[in-house]
């Protein structure tokens, strides 16, 4: 399988290194177990299941619920670290641009926490280096002190545009508008790296773009339960959709309320995986969001058994991952929030 760049991507020997990896993710039984466990006794429960370097690791200077949420980041940043330095040619350049969400979300961290004037090692902790930067290159984010400084360093990091990344923070002086340029130009980077020219890698773009329009129809929704609708809505979406163009997407946008798109809604090409939470008499917006993450996995799922010599099982490996530390954390959360286990359970992604 050939890339732009000419080179052939070593699809076979990652995707064994990934069906190894995947087999070992927790099932549904072990978060069947979690939920009748203690904070602690959760702890040590994944530390036997594969955690227990970054829970040993971090046990010195954190405990209980923050042990438990860095020591599950770590750990899901090593392993995506390790299959990208695994990956070779088209192969490598799809993984890392997959994984340069990360690199945005650490800026988010970097960003945020700086301004809640948070100590260096506790920013750290909350960072997962699994993309394009390194922990040398984060280090040197941190140790700037201006915002537009950071910003500039960035850019230049990613090679983006610096001075387009500056005016959309000094557009309001704010952290919010360059955290959703940062998830819109992750996805126009992550299109732009996918070979459109063999088959695996355009059902590889199908999944991104899937991938786009439960991102998009999540802002929608939740932007109308706040009351804003219409064109206000533009700026938020990402480009690139598959079943949620821009003349859709604004269309969707355009009701004032989540009743008056519902007919619109409905016309989706996967309405069939969300139709029974949102038709539900007390319809919540994140039983909507979960109901689409679970599509969205298996979608991922699917195609990675179709096209078994491709991106797609690498990329399907590193969204359970991603979903096996987010239950974790989501089942140690609810039990120590005391939410009864059918609550907790409802909110896993499985």
């Amino acid at each position: 399988m050939i890339g732009r760049r000419g080179t052939e991507g070593n699809y076979a020997y990652a995707v064994a290194r990934v069906k190894a990896k995947k087999s070992k993710l927790l099932k549904v039984e072990d978060f069947d177990k979690m939920l009748n466990m203690s904070t602690a006794e959760i702890s040590r429960y994944i530390s036997e299941a594969g955690y227990n370097k970054e829970m040993t690791d971090l046990a010195a200077t954190l405990s209980g619920i923050d042990l438990l949420e860095y020591a599950t980041n770590a750990n899901m940043a090593k392993a995506f670290r390790s299959i990208l330095l695994a990956s070779q040619g088209n192969l490598r350049t799809l993984v890392q641009s997959y994984l340069e969400k990360w690199d945005f979300w650490n800026l988010k961290v970097i960003l945020r926490g700086k301004s809640y004037g948070l100590a260096a090692e506790y920013i750290r902790q909350d960072l997962v280096i699994a993309g394009k930067l390194d922990a040398e290159a984060l280090d040197k984010l941190i140790s700037i002190d201006s915002t537009e400084d950071i910003l500039t360093n960035f850019a230049k990091m990613m090679g983006m545009n610096g001075q387009e990344l500056l005016d959309v923070y000094k557009s309001k002086n704010s952290f919010g508008p360059v955290e959703d340029y940062c998830d819109i130009q992750h996805y126009r980077r992550l299109l732009k790296s996918i070979n459109p020219n063999d088959r695996p890698s355009q059902n590889f773009q199908k999944y991104v773009r899937t991938e786009i329009d439960v991102r998009n129809l999540e802002t929608i929704l939740k932007l109308k339960v706040v009351g804003v609708y219409g064109e206000a809505v533009a700026p938020y979406l990402i480009p690139g959709g598959r079943y949620i163009d821009k003349k859709t997407a604004m269309q969707l946008a355009g009701a004032e309320t989540i009743e008056g798109a519902s007919s619109d809604i409905a016309q989706l090409e996967f309405y069939e995986a969300i139709k029974d939470v949102f038709e539900a008499e007390d319809m919540k917006v994140r039983d909507v969001v979960l109901a689409m993450k679970k599509y969205e996995m298996a979608q991922a799922n699917k195609l990675s058994h179709q096209y078994p010599l491709s991106a797609v099982p690498v990329i399907d490996y590193m969204i359970h991952k991603e979903i096996e530390v987010s239950n974790i954390r989501t089942v140690a959360r609810g039990i120590e929030s005391g939410l009864s286990k059918e609550k907790v359970k409802d909110l896993l992604v499985i």
